[in-house]
């Protein structure tokens, strides 16, 4: 900036020259400055003022937005401060193989405590003692009046009880948004779900992870944002499931078992329609693990796949098939059943110590012998045996979508000699569970090609390998068929749905060797209708006893077999099958001339 003189030269030359006096010319030139100096500090002084208040104006107005926006929000607890990733809470829904719900999500809240914020913490812990029967209000008051700064109180509120403690009035409890699995169903297909629980937990949310059955084993996958809340469908048919398990609960009390399971299954797609497991659970409240004692006592022991127990004589179909596919025999070839049987220093008896001296080939499937399938395998071989077993699948856990599939793993006989092959053939000395012999049945009577089981909705038969003939498959349908009509499953019978299937009865093994007398898994392995196989059903029941005859009776002939009749007719038209007469039955027409 330049600066203008007070007293320039040029000016106090010509006032000189003018006779006027220099002085006045520099305080007229100081007072001009001095008039500049304030218009400057007057606009400077404007210019702040204006900004100032631009400034407030702005303040004033994000204040009142915020308020505004505050005012029409709903009212949330404030969210804790929390490190690492965010928490995914949301979790799809899974349904059955019509779209019914079997789990899904529940808005609710959780209940904590901000101690510092407490006014009255002994009155807080009193009154939600009285609310929660479960807590107790000293311990209460120690985790109140202690070191804690956050205290868990719990989980999951129902509306009435976040709305009791509401009106304790305490600003130090607070409640926390929350989604929690809910099972509509309760207990109906308990263990094919599983169940879920709380894994990493914020005060606004908390994920939801599985822990068990199919919400473990498709855990990933139902907490997957990139599905878009799609449902994850079962094969499980909600109707059909509960027809099934009411009809099985009610026989189990019947007969008095200790335990009982049931797997109906599509033949050709591998669909299981309905799987049951008692005793079973709630998942909405599932119970803890035992911690002592057998594993299998446990509500939460899966029977149906983790069960793997010697089935008796429902193994003999699969000798009598593999030997009619191999050209060995026929369903009219005559077998030596004379009994008993020795091999070595063993002796091979037939049930109750008959003697069935020559029996067809159907007729050792139709009168359960033991002598004669022994002889049908020992014809076989131990090395042809073995590979057929291997090949539908009685050697490997399932490969069923749920994470206890791999506990069931059949026992096998580490040294496959002759007295296996006897003894295997029909049902002792190998152990599978239920589902393993439903996916074998499946694949040697849907017309002979590999069935894997499944738990996930299918569309199209499966195209497996094969593992029997068209016409052996035929044959040890119509063998099965008549057990029914004329053999030891007489009880099985189901007017217009033809049943075919055979019965086991297996003693139990001790657990230091041996077996025990008076305790049987008693199994019925049935198909339906036989003549064009839709479905499998295999029902067990563990220890059974049927009391209404002068002496108890325990085989599958008496137990089993009258309950999975009972489960046929009951879920058979719900299905979707029609009842009508057999292929043989049918009236024959005869054209009549006018």
């Amino acid at each position: 900036m330049t600066r203008t003189p007070l007293r320039p030269l040029a000016s106090v030359l010509t006032a000189r020259e003018k006779g006027e006096n220099p002085e006045a010319i520099a305080r007229e030139n100081l007072r001009r400055r001095h008039e500049a100096m304030r218009d400057r500090a007057r606009n400077r002084a404007a210019g702040r003022l204006v900004v100032l208040a631009l400034s407030f104006f702005c303040a004033f107005s994000v204040i009142g937005l915020r308020m505004g926006q505050l005012a029409a929000s709903e009212a949330a607890e404030p969210r804790a401060a929390t490190s690492g990733s965010d928490i995914v809470a949301s979790r799809a829904n899974i349904v059955d193989r019509n779209g019914r719900i079997l789990a899904t999500n529940l808005s609710t809240h959780s209940l904590y405590a901000q101690t510092p914020d407490m006014v009255d913490p002994y009155r807080a812990a009193e009154e939600l003692a009285a609310i929660f029967p479960d807590l107790d209000a000293e311990r209460l008051k120690r985790d109140f009046t202690g070191q804690r700064k956050f205290l868990w109180i719990k989980k999951k509120l129902s509306p009435e009880q976040m709305q009791a403690v509401h009106d304790i009035g305490e600003p130090g409890l607070m409640f926390g948004p929350r989604e929690m699995r809910l099972y509509p169903n309760g207990q109906l297909a308990a263990h094919v779900l599983g169940g879920a629980s709380f894994g990493r937990e914020g005060v606004h949310s908390a994920e939801v992870v599985g822990v068990a059955g199919v919400e473990k084993a498709f855990d990933g996958w139902l907490r997957d944002p990139a599905n878009n809340g799609a449902p994850l469908e079962l094969s499980i048919d909600l109707t059909v499931q509960a027809a099934a398990r009411e009809v099985l609960a009610g026989g189990m009390r019947l007969l008095n078992a200790k335990g009982a399971s049931a797997v109906l299954m599509d033949v050709h797609t591998g669909e299981i329609l309905a799987m049951v497991s008692l005793p079973d659970f709630d998942p909405n409240k599932r119970p803890r693990p035992l911690t002592m004692g057998n594993a299998g006592d446990s509500p939460l022991f899966n029977r149906a796949v983790q069960g793997v127990y010697e089935l008796g004589s429902v193994f003999k179909i699969f000798a009598v098939a593999q030997a009619m596919d191999l050209g060995l025999v026929n369903p009219d070839t005559m077998i030596d059943a004379h009994a008993p049987m020795r091999w070595g220093k063993f002796k091979i008896n037939e049930f109750r110590n008959k003697n069935y001296g020559t029996l067809s080939v159907t007729d050792v499937i139709v009168n359960s012998s033991n002598v004669g399938t022994a002889k049908i395998a020992l014809a076989i071989g131990a090395e042809r045996q073995k590979a057929f077993l291997g090949s539908l699948g009685l050697f490997e856990p399932t490969s069923l979508e749920l994470v206890e599939a791999p506990t069931g793993k059949p026992l096998v006989p580490s040294k496959w000699s002759e007295i296996s092959t006897i003894t295997i053939s029909y049902g002792h000395g190998l152990s599978s569970s239920p589902v393993h012999l439903a996916a074998a049945y499946a694949s040697v009577l849907n017309g002979g090609t590999r069935v894997t089981p499944t738990l996930l909705k299918r569309t199209l038969p499966q195209d497996g390998p094969r593992v029997v003939s068209e016409e052996a498959s035929k044959a040890a349908r119509s063998m099965l068929r008549q057990v029914v009509q004329r053999g030891t499953a007489s009880f099985g019978e189901v007017p217009g749905y033809a049943v075919g299937g055979k019965t086991g009865s297996a003693d139990k093994p001790k657990p230091k060797g041996g077996y025990y007398k008076d305790k049987l898994i008693s199994t019925f392995a049935s198909v339906f209708p036989a003549h064009d196989p839709r479905y499998v059903l295999i029902l067990t029941l563990d220890e059974p006893v049927e009391t209404s005859g002068d002496k108890p009776r325990r085989t599958a002939g008496w137990t089993a077999v009258p309950v999975a009749a009972e489960m046929i007719r009951r879920t058979a038209p719900l299905l979707g099958l029609r009842p009508g007469p057999e292929p043989e039955q049918k009236a024959k027409i005869v054209q009549v001339s006018n």
